[in-house]
């Protein structure tokens, strides 16, 4: 049976990315693509590399046959989904949301952060958060109620707090580390969205490294919430001129009686991550690169103990636009409809 899928935002880099793997998933039927923006167009007018390819026209975004759909991926920027999520959920629609706007727990600090107020604060309290390596059991239940009929909320988790946290929530969730946690992540350029700036100008990006939102970049308080450490990330993103790619390392300051060795981390990580498909733990004294997991839903994971300072650095390397974002998606969506989490999804990287 195929599934009735639409993409919400499908102009921008994290939409179209979903379009790229929804068209080639044997279980989901793309049937709406929207964009207020290019109503009315072929995709293939915006992006080339679909010519040839079997996908709708772009639609606005209050296209009825959203509401026709199993399923509605919501690729938009934060507010947007504030808008059409309760009414898609009213109209028996399960929605995957790729927005900010139901990641953070509490309305109080996504008001704070985002600036504006929640206008559906009740779904927090219902949604599943979409990071299934870290919050399976969440997204099962979820699966559990969608399977019986409901329309469900997924979450998804965003770009910078799913390669931070699939690095430190390892050994965060032992609970042997105190103080602050450091986190710098570089991204490359598609993690800023499609809309142009001057800092992700040809002219700026390129030949440059540099960091931005220091001390007050959004991500940060999704990053806290996921590893339970309120007000201990210090969170610092770079961009790098990179069209896709996140590396993120963490360091984090074990307590003074905690007795660990650079084995026991590599073994604790791996069986931690033991049966994710989307996870690879890479063997002791191989560091995570970008390079390895572009285009696909994999995150590479490295773990380094640094004796001399009784630190842990952890490395998460994935795609901000597969793994950080569309891939990811799907992958809930998969958990979702019970197939195999993987279903659809690219795991293998290019070699060169």
């Amino acid at each position: 049976m195929a599934y009735k899928a639409g993409v919400m935002g499908a102009a921008g880099y994290a939409g179209v990315e979903l379009v790229r793997l929804l068209a080639n998933h044997p279980d989901f039927t793309l049937s709406v693509i929207t964009s207020d923006s290019e109503a009315g167009s072929p995709l293939q007018d915006t992006y080339p590399a679909f010519f040839g390819a079997d996908v709708p026209a772009f639609t606005g975004h209050d296209d009825p046959a959203l509401t026709e759909c199993d399923v509605v991926f919501l690729a938009v920027p934060h507010t947007v989904s504030l808008k059409y999520t309760p009414k898609l959920l009213a109209a028996g629609v399960t929605v995957v949301d790729l927005s900010a706007d139901y990641r953070l727990a509490d309305p109080a600090v996504y008001e704070q952060w985002y600036q504006v107020p929640h206008t559906s604060p009740e779904l927090l309290a219902t949604r599943a958060f979409g990071l299934p390596e870290l919050f399976g059991e969440e997204l099962a239940q979820a699966a559990a109620k969608h399977q019986a009929g409901e329309a469900v909320l997924v979450a998804c988790a965003g770009c910078y707090p799913t390669a931070t946290s699939l690095a430190a929530a390892p050994l965060m969730r032992t609970g042997l580390t105190q103080g602050v946690v450091v986190v710098d992540a570089i991204s490359g350029v598609t993690g800023a969205g499609k809309k142009p700036s001057a800092r992700t100008h040809f002219c700026s990006a390129n030949e440059n490294a540099e960091a931005y939102g220091v001390g007050k970049h959004r991500h940060t308080p999704e990053i806290e919430q996921i590893l339970d450490a309120p007000g201990r990330v210090l969170f610092t993103p770079h961009l790098a001129p990179l069209s896709r790619g996140l590396l993120s390392t963490v360091t984090m300051q074990l307590s003074p009686d905690a007795k660990v060795s650079a084995e026991w981390l590599q073994s604790m990580y791996e069986d931690f991550y033991a049966g994710q498909p989307c996870v690879q733990v890479l063997p002791q004294g191989t560091l995570a690169k970008t390079s390895s997991v572009v285009g696909t839903v994999r995150a590479h994971v490295s773990v380094v103990y640094h004796e001399t300072t009784n630190c842990v650095v952890a490395l998460g390397a994935i795609d901000n636009l597969c793994k950080g974002a569309a891939g990811q998606a799907v992958q809930c969506a998969n958990v979702l409809f019970g197939l195999n989490q993987t279903q659809g999804l690219p795991l293998l990287g290019m070699a060169v």
